[in-house]
């Protein structure tokens, strides 16, 4: 938005514009917009949000003084801020206006917009998406965990001038959420990974979960696509006539038809194409067909070396002393992950080799939660793990079902402490739970432990 005039920016974000002493009308726009009064300085537009304990619009006034391009603030914080320096912009709900904004910006750019959810992998897809489409199209995509009210129209207005496509991950925590964001975004494709048992507490169905996913195919225009699981009879309902549906997976347009290694063969809707990656995990591979899908369905078909960089927390192999190797899969959890993850680490099964699963709490599953901990539990042990560590009151649940070693403990300070004396030399470690459980600190334990 550099090029925008204060006034372009107030229009936009549908504000009214103060113009104090060193703010000057049809001067440059900002550069960077935050809401992290620590971030804020020269060029920036620093938005003043309500927080729980603290309101962002009493910073208004340090902001400016440090040379802020300007603020944008309810009412109240207006009056202490005639006589700063830099431009104010006072809306009745600053978060509406900064997703106003971002729409607006989103528009200005003329990007197309693909917009990713699903119950797990939707960070890696987008990854993924980021990787294939980067070679060919100047291409923007959220950062980790910004897929929300708040962090999504901020990273719509990171994306720099000219961009060609932007990738805008999009999370949900009940109905109505996804649409919001779809509202903000615009999309012209939408990246549905899958729907799991994820936020069942909130939902109360999984086919009220899919409904909330679905809210991304109801925002796309006519003629838009929808990148969707093949067979995925719970988005029947929500299917369109007036949009092209694109299926991936096993019997859809989409699919695998051979893997050796980091190779892939994959027949694109007709189109052989085969890939190099810097992966093996079989739950990566279903990701990457969406992700060769949704970038077909701008332009961009797939091809050589994808040279992508998965965000942590989410299946990355760390090579730890003593032979060992780490899963560091700690970032979240649902039914659905935890076994795709199981499966993953029973893909490293060697003689010598344990399988260690360090396991937390899955939360946000209701009234099925003790039944989805002790399924865990079951698959732990039909795909041969050798020693289970479960970590937190649900996730305790798990050794119950599980005949070999097993230990329970009620947190991941506890497990920090527990399992480095527990790993033996040549040893492979899952560690899997829900964010709030904790676990990286396990994973931060173990790459400093010595193995005896």
């Amino acid at each position: 938005m550099r090029d925008w005039t204060a006034e372009q920016v107030a229009e936009a974000a549908e504000a009214r514009l103060i113009l104090t002493p060193r703010g000057e009308p049809g001067g440059g726009g900002p550069e960077r917009v935050v809401i992290d009064s620590r971030d804020a300085g020269p060029g920036t537009l620093f938005v003043g949000l309500p927080g729980a304990h603290v309101d962002g619009g009493a910073f208004a006034a340090a902001v400016l003084a440090s040379g802020a391009w300007g603020v944008l603030v309810a009412p109240e914080h207006e009056a202490g801020l005639a006589a700063s320096p830099g431009v104010v912009l006072v809306a009745e709900d600053p978060l509406a206006g900064l997703q106003r904004l971002a729409r607006a910006w989103r528009r200005a750019l003329g990007a197309q917009v693909i917009g990713v959810t699903g119950s797990s992998g939707k960070t890696s897809t987008k990854d993924l998406l980021f990787a294939i489409l980067s070679p060919d199209r100047r291409t923007a995509a959220s950062r980790v965990n910004r897929n929300t009210e708040i962090g999504l129209p901020l990273e719509i207005l990171a994306a720099p001038a000219r961009t060609e496509v932007l990738v805008l991950e999009m999370g949900m925590r009940g109905a109505g959420q996804i649409a919001e964001l779809a509202a903000i975004a615009e999309p012209d494709v939408a990246v549905v990974v899958n729907v799991g048992t994820a936020h069942l507490e909130l939902l109360g169905s999984v086919e009220a979960i899919a409904a909330a996913k679905a809210e991304l195919i109801a925002a796309l225009p006519p003629h838009g696509t929808a990148v969707l699981p093949a067979g995925e009879e719970l988005l029947e309902p929500h299917l369109r006539e007036d949009v092209t549906t694109v299926t991936f997976g096993p019997g859809g347009d989409v699919r695998l038809i051979d893997a050796d290694g980091e190779h892939v063969e994959i027949d694109l809707a007709g189109t052989p194409v085969s890939l190099e990656l810097p992966f093996t995990q079989a739950y990566m591979r279903l990701n990457l067909l969406a992700a060769v899908a949704a970038a077909r369905a701008v332009g961009v078909t797939a091809q050589g070396r994808i040279d992508a960089v998965i965000s942590a927390g989410r299946g990355e192999r760390r090579d730890l002393p003593g032979g060992v190797t780490l899963i560091d899969h700690c970032y979240n959890a649902n039914p659905v992950s935890m076994r795709a993850a199981l499966e993953d680490l029973a893909v490293s099964a060697a003689p010598g080799r344990r399988l260690v699963a360090v396991l937390g709490d899955m939360l946000e599953l209701g009234p099925r939660a003790r039944e989805f901990h002790l399924e865990a539990g079951r698959e732990a042990q039909q795909l041969g793990v050798g020693l289970l560590v479960t970590v937190g009151p649900l996730a305790a649940a798990m050794a119950s079902r599980f005949s070999r070693e097993a230990h329970s403990v009620a947190d991941a300070a506890q497990a920090a402490a527990l399992v480095p004396t527990l790993v033996r030399e040549g040893d492979v470690i899952l560690v899997k739970g829900s964010l709030s459980v904790g676990l990286e600190a396990v994973c931060r334990a173990l790459s400093g432990a010595v193995v005896a």
